[in-house]
């Protein structure tokens, strides 16, 4: 609070209330703020087009988890979203094009290019849409960085377009954003598995990490004193560079630049959807114009003004707002027992983040399997799906998906580790009985349907332990992973059991 009172002074040369409109303007983040809404907007890209592809295999009327008996059963106070008025999968399918064509138009610059009102009416309907098929999204959007998006979309809206000067107090909004997403992860990992304190992590999450990328496989391979500093290094930025975006500048710019580039580490590393991605743009709001300048040269408008008096007062009443929403986040970042990526209203206006607070240390996968034959018959042949994302193929070398999050393959390596009947009964039977009629809809979330769109007559899911291929693996014979099978976690089903209410399920 001092560094932003000092901020204030010096822009002023005065502490006196009357020079409000003066000091709410930081000309300085300008170009901050250039990168910040053109990047979220291609975050919000990404996540509408995954709407337009997943909506319909996920949570359509034909797919997996209906949100329309969702809608039906929940209030609107409880999950507020628009579809609540109105629900149908060609509305949703709608509105995810309505979020793609205006997320471009804010990567482009056109939304900024206009009176305050336009910008803003473009970051309220981003994050009104988004919002509310989060709010309906069920199991399928019970991620931190769909209420991380959320959040910083809403802030998005009071940050104004490109002839206003940024709003000081919305880029200090956006910074204790960033330093809640990562003094909350630090928190939750200090707090949790022993081996993070122990530093030897990373010598398991390279290969045990949801979705490896490209890469993972050269990371894992490090040497063991590289894991142990890969961890080091973790603690510290998530620990004690979070605190520097509060300081003046430029150490305030030195504490982003260590954070874009932390994060820019994590995504060559491996595929954690947007949050990542997100992370290092709301780094970009702690770099001022100094330190950015030498990147992007660039200067804010000969007639850049100061925000009206009324943005101005929007841009307090939003701080207050924040400050209230926030006390329940800094009592639970303040707990031993500290909860990750919760929400604490129904708007998800301010939450609390954090990621891996524990580490597997082996990996599971699971493999499903169809047939056309008797899957009584011994000799029968059966034929493995694969998937877009997670590993299936040995052979495979794992792809580089994020910043897009495919959404059915992150939920398979949570029913790996979770082999429970209660979460396996929730969408993943519900998954093989759409398989057994080869549903189109969910088959499009497949990357290889092995029958061409003919219903297999069985299906089954088995257990595997997978780890990754040493080197002299890798020399013989191609394999980037090597798997061993571990047990059946569903026994084969056939089309005659789902014809029958799925009596054996």
């Amino acid at each position: 609070m001092c560094t932003f009172v000092r901020e204030l002074e010096e822009r002023t040369g005065s502490t006196r209330t009357g020079a409000a409109v003066e000091w709410l303007g930081a000309e300085e983040y300008w170009l901050a703020r250039w990168l910040f809404q053109r990047a979220l907007g291609a975050i919000y890209v990404l996540a509408f087009v995954a709407v337009v592809h997943q909506w319909r295999g996920l949570l359509g009327d034909d797919g997996l988890t209906p949100a329309r008996r969702f809608v039906e059963r929940m209030g609107l106070r409880q999950s507020p979203s628009v579809f609540h008025w109105r629900y149908s999968d060609g509305a949703v399918v709608a509105a995810g094009w309505l979020g793609i064509g205006l997320s471009l138009a804010a990567v482009l610059g056109f939304t900024e290019s206009g009176p305050i009102v336009v910008s803003m009416g473009t970051w309220i309907v981003l994050w009104a849409l988004y919002l509310s098929l989060l709010n309906i999204g069920q199991v399928w959007y019970a991620f931190g960085w769909e209420s991380l998006l959320v959040e910083a979309g809403f802030l998005a809206i009071f940050l104004g377009p490109a002839d206003v000067a940024p709003p000081l107090l919305v880029i200090w909004l956006l910074r204790w954003l960033l330093f809640r997403v990562e003094f909350g992860a630090g928190l939750i990992k200090l707090r949790g598995d022993p081996c993070w304190r122990d530093l030897t992590c990373l010598e398991y999450h390279h290969e045990t990490q949801p979705m490896p990328n490209p890469l993972s496989w050269y990371f894992h391979h490090l040497p063991r004193w590289a894991h142990r500093i890969e961890v080091g290094a973790n603690h510290v930025t998530q620990l004690a560079i979070p605190f520097l975006v509060f300081t003046p500048q430029p150490i305030a710019s030195i504490g982003g630049t260590v954070i874009v580039v932390t994060q820019t580490y994590l995504m060559v590393s491996g595929n954690f959807a947007w949050l990542n991605a997100l992370t290092l743009v709301l780094g970009f709001t702690a770099l001022n114009g100094g330190f950015l300048d030498a990147l992007l040269p660039a200067s804010p408008p000969a007639d850049l003004a100061a925000p009206p008096v009324w943005f101005g007062a929007l841009a307090v009443a939003l701080t207050a707002l924040v400050a209230v929403r926030s006390v329940p986040v800094v009592r639970n970042l303040l707990s031993p027992g500290q909860a990750m990526n919760r929400s604490f209203d129904a708007l998800r206006l301010v939450n609390t983040y954090g990621a891996f607070g524990s580490i597997t240390k082996t990996r599971y996968e699971i493999a499903v399997e169809g047939t056309l034959d008797d899957p009584a018959d011994p000799f029968a042949e059966w034929r493995e799906y694969g998937f877009k994302g997670k590993p299936t193929d040995v052979r495979c070398r794992p792809p580089q998906v994020a910043p897009y999050h495919l959404r059915l393959d992150w939920l398979m390596w949570f029913a790996a580790m979770s082999p429970s009947p209660g979460f396996r009964d929730r969408w993943f039977l519900p998954f093989l009985e759409a398989l057994l009629s080869a549903n189109p809809r969910v088959l499009a979330l497949l990357r290889d349907d092995p029958f061409d769109g003919e219903p297999p007559r069985a299906v089954r899911a088995l257990r595997y332990r997978y780890r990754f291929a040493s080197s002299p693996e890798r020399r013989d014979d191609g394999a980037w992973w090597t798997r061993d099978p571990v047990g059946t976690y569903v026994p084969a089903i056939t089309r005659s059991v789902r014809e029958e209410g799925r009596r054996e399920w």
